[in-house]
């Protein structure tokens, strides 16, 4: 499985906190991390509240490319 490597600011207390999670469960930090963000995302593809921002975002997107597209 290919990964993708990313850079992660944490405050100092958050990033101790999450270091006692990963260890107190005997995992990595890089899988709890990864199970979090997982997590997030499922919820969000279940949103409707996002459903609809991300809708409205791709619509506002469409309608800048149109006007671009005119423009030439």
């Amino acid at each position: 499985m290919r990964t993708k490597n990313m850079v992660l600011r944490l405050e100092p207390g958050l990033a101790e906190r999450l270091e006692a999670v990963a260890e107190v469960e005997g995992r990595s930090v890089s899988d709890v991390v990864r199970e979090a963000i997982a997590s997030l995302v499922e919820a969000r593809q279940r949103d409707e509240r996002f459903l609809h921002l991300l809708e409205d975002n791709v619509a506002r997107h469409q309608r800048i490319l149109e006007m671009l597209r005119d423009e030439t």
